[in-house]
């Protein structure tokens, strides 16, 4: 027994070394933290955003991208708390709310055609996900245009949202783009008309989203600070 507490201590001794400091995060460690720490905030920045160009890292290709992204400029450079800042957050939270209700409505759509488990992936588009993943981006261009000249699931101030060029294409892999059509030409007519003969009740998802709107600025004035430091 003495013999073996011998030898465990000489094993001890040789690879822990009593007076020796413990060793510091190598670069590589220090740089890779670094990267996801930078590549989670922008997810972050790019769900709290919705660009319409999700692969435009300038946000100045289209003029509602623009506008909001010098908005977001213009609050950073603002004292927190003054009139002006308020003023700002007031225009950020209410053109990312118009885009919310985008998304929304595109998700109670979905989970009209059975996609409730998984609106919200299909949903989904970052600056990550490429152009050349899709498989019918030209069905999926006409689609789009298609849907903001016959349907109000879109905002009329601006063209429509590049971003869901992928969502249709993904919906045209599934062979459920046609019929993701006549439901928004049935929930959301141009002409105000309703085509369906039962409204479509509201998802969970979305009464929640409204319950917390009130919630929503501050939690956005919050955020930016991150989104900011991201784009920069």
């Amino acid at each position: 027994q003495k013999m073996r507490k011998s030898i465990f201590s000489k094993i001890c001794s040789c690879c822990c070394p009593a007076d020796e400091e413990p060793e510091e995060k190598s670069p590589i460690l220090s740089d890779t933290l670094l990267y996801f720490d930078r590549e989670a905030k922008r997810r972050r920045a790019e769900e709290t955003n919705l660009w319409s160009e999700p692969h435009d890292k300038t946000h100045m290709e289209r003029d509602d991208d623009r506008e909001l992204y010098n908005l977001i400029h213009r609050r950073a450079k603002t004292r927190r708390g003054s009139e002006g800042y308020r003023r700002l957050s007031f225009d950020i939270h209410a053109l990312r709310q118009v885009r919310r209700d985008v998304k929304d409505r595109w998700k109670m759509v979905l989970e009209n055609l059975g996609f409730r488990n998984e609106a919200e992936s299909l949903l989904t588009v970052t600056s990550n996900t490429p152009y050349n993943s899709m498989k019918n981006a030209s069905e999926a261009k006409k689609l789009l245009e298609t849907l903001a000249e016959e349907t109000s699931i879109f905002d009329d101030d601006s063209d429509p949202p590049d971003r869901y060029i992928f969502v249709l294409d993904r919906l045209i892999i599934l062979d459920v783009a046609q019929d993701f059509l006549f439901k928004s030409r049935c929930y959301y007519p141009k002409d105000e008309t309703n085509l369906c003969e039962k409204e479509p009740l509201k998802s969970t998802s979305v009464l929640i989203k409204q319950a917390l709107e009130i919630k929503a600025l501050e939690g956005e004035e919050e955020e930016e600070e991150e989104c900011i430091q991201v784009d920069d």
